[in-house]
């Protein structure tokens, strides 16, 4: 099988099911920036920090896949039933920021990303996170997306901050505590 169709040379691309959306549709958006998001977990995961979490992030990028399969087929025309995000995949998440947290300085002021590497690519992550929410709440307005994938990718956002403190604690860097000017 060849990499390249040319399909998508006009600007247009195929949802699951066979229609036709210009590249830049809320769906589109949608699913590449939760494939971006996967992008920079595979990344977070070759830190040192965080490798404890390697089976979490590889269960999340799996996840992940399975939100863009929901998020690129079109249901009315497609045979594709995706596997269901359920709940129980967002109190996984619930349950490692908890776990972190017994370990983390309370939170009293914001903070800046950096300090180590693991922490800075974790931010990132999250700041992709959000935005990806951001286009499935968008579609979510046109098409309706199932609550439970809103859900995990808000719950996801806050994993990421989590591990990002968490990379910081283990690597024995100090938070950069933003101050106000």
């Amino acid at each position: 099988m060849k990499i390249y169709t040319k399909q998508g040379d006009s600007g247009q691309t195929s949802l699951i099911g066979g229609t036709r959306v210009p590249k830049h549709h809320i769906r589109i958006e949608a699913y590449g920036t939760t494939d971006e998001l996967n992008s920079y977990l595979g990344l977070l995961g070759e830190y040192a920090e965080v490798k404890e979490f390697v089976p979490l992030i590889r269960n999340i990028q799996d996840t992940l896949f399975v939100i863009g399969s929901h998020l690129a087929n079109d249901a009315a025309k497609s045979h594709f039933s995706p596997p269901e995000i359920t709940e129980e995949e967002v109190q996984l998440l619930e349950v490692s920021i908890d776990k972190m947290d017994t370990v983390l300085a309370p939170l009293k002021n914001f903070v800046l990303p950096g300090g180590c590497a693991a922490n800075a690519t974790a931010h990132v992550a999250r700041c992709v996170c959000r935005r990806a929410e951001r286009c499935v709440v968008h579609l979510n307005e046109h098409e309706p997306v199932s609550p439970t994938i809103l859900h995990y990718l808000n719950r996801l956002s806050d994993w990421l901050f989590t591990v990002a403190r968490y990379a910081s604690h283990i690597s024995g860097g100090e938070e950069i505590v933003w101050k106000t000017r």
